[in-house]
């Protein structure tokens, strides 16, 4: 039976998860919306990609570390806004915090995220930040105050969630769908069924408020927030909306969620600092294509105007080259956080940043790639 000590992958880590943490919670971190084609798509399009093996390099200076927004990367890749972190180990969004700022890449915080951005903050390294378009442009205005004050360096603006996608998992695992004293029970099990989560989350993690919306929730528990979300998030949000964030917001502002080449040539002409190519990890509109399928184009869209990043599928430190040779600055990886998490607290995660950084040093090395700020297509035999 696989341990922490002897997790090898990510694969790994999405295991130890599965065995440790509550089946409501497991199933809304690994599931997608509807059929989860996308949800696949994300993978299998990175796993298709070739990698072109080159010999005889010199390798010895290699050096996996970039710059983007004033943001020093030992290696590409950051974490991604996950929801709810903080039931999947204790205080969790502050322990993968504390691990992504000790292996120098940038943690981002999600506006549902358990533990709020003032605590994250109090951690360490301040975060990125996270923020969906809300109903009321006043709570939107304080959750921005609140993140200037605590000295979020960036905003990244989430634009392909003005609804909750339909998550059948969510539902057969009676994450939604139940009430009353089933719901209650249903939780109950599930709970006391995985004493170890229990002890170190459900007793010793608490609050379980949504830390950064708590006020705007309300009485409402951390199982109704995507209630919340419907009721709460904008429809009527267009690319004008962002002039009132930026009179907001001075600091560089990336829009996640951009999937076509359009919306890519609109996110430059209003000025932002960067985008992010993402389908919400598969978790919105089925049926649309991967991350890294849409990324080509939209680099070649804006033209080095602004800094492209990816998330969706990321897997490896192989998928993370093959991703920064298509163009990206960085990738944002989020499911695999959330199971290293999950699988061991602060130790998962930083063990899993270990795993990626390991793997992009094999694969930069055997395809004669010396710098991640110079790779290119070349490196790629089939995409």
């Amino acid at each position: 039976m696989t341990s922490l000590r002897r997790a090898a992958s990510v694969a790994d880590f999405r295991e130890l998860a599965r065995r440790r943490l509550p089946k409501i919670l497991f199933e809304y971190i690994d599931g997608g919306s509807y059929a989860e084609v996308t949800l696949k798509r994300n993978i299998a399009d990175l796993e298709a990609i070739a990698l072109r093996q080159r010999v005889m390099c010199d390798m010895s200076g290699l050096d996996m570390k970039t710059e983007s927004l004033g943001q020093k990367f030992s290696m590409p890749v950051a974490l991604a806004p996950v929801g709810m972190a903080g039931m999947y180990g204790r205080r969790g969004e502050v322990q993968a915090a504390r691990a992504a700022a000790a292996a120098g890449v940038p943690f981002c915080l999600s506006t549902m995220g358990i533990c709020s951005v003032e605590e994250v903050a109090r951690a360490g390294v301040p975060p990125w930040f996270q923020l969906y378009v809300l109903k009321d442009r006043g709570y939107m205005r304080e959750l921005l105050r609140r993140a200037r004050a605590a000295g979020c360096p960036v905003l990244v603006l989430t634009v392909d969630l003005p609804m909750p996608g339909a998550r059948y998992r969510d539902v057969r695992s009676g994450f939604r769908g139940l009430t009353g004293w089933r719901m209650l029970m249903n939780r109950a099990v599930d709970g006391v069924t995985h004493p170890r989560w229990m002890w170190d989350v459900w007793l010793h993690g608490r609050p379980h408020t949504l830390g950064c919306v708590s006020a705007a929730l309300g009485g409402e528990s951390v199982g109704d927030f995507l209630t919340w979300i419907a009721n709460n998030f904008d429809r009527s949000v267009t690319w004008q909306d962002l002039d009132w964030v930026r009179a907001e917001w001075d600091r560089p502002i990336i829009i996640k969620g951009v999937l076509d080449p359009a919306d890519a040539r609109d996110a430059v002409r209003m000025g932002v600092q960067g985008i992010v190519v993402s389908n919400h990890g598969g978790r919105q509109l089925d049926g649309v294509r991967s991350s890294i399928s849409a990324l080509p184009p939209l680099v070649d869209a804006v033209g080095g105007d602004l800094d492209v990043y990816l998330d969706g599928g990321v897997r490896s430190g192989l998928d993370v080259l093959k991703a920064i040779a298509l163009g990206a600055k960085a990738c944002l990886v989020g499911r695999a956080w959330a199971y290293a998490l999950g699988a061991g607290g602060q130790a998962g995660v930083a063990k899993m940043l270990d795993t990626l950084r390991a793997e992009l040093e094999v694969a930069m090395t055997l395809t004669g790639c010396q710098s991640v700020r110079h790779a290119s297509r070349e490196l790629l035999d089939r995409f």
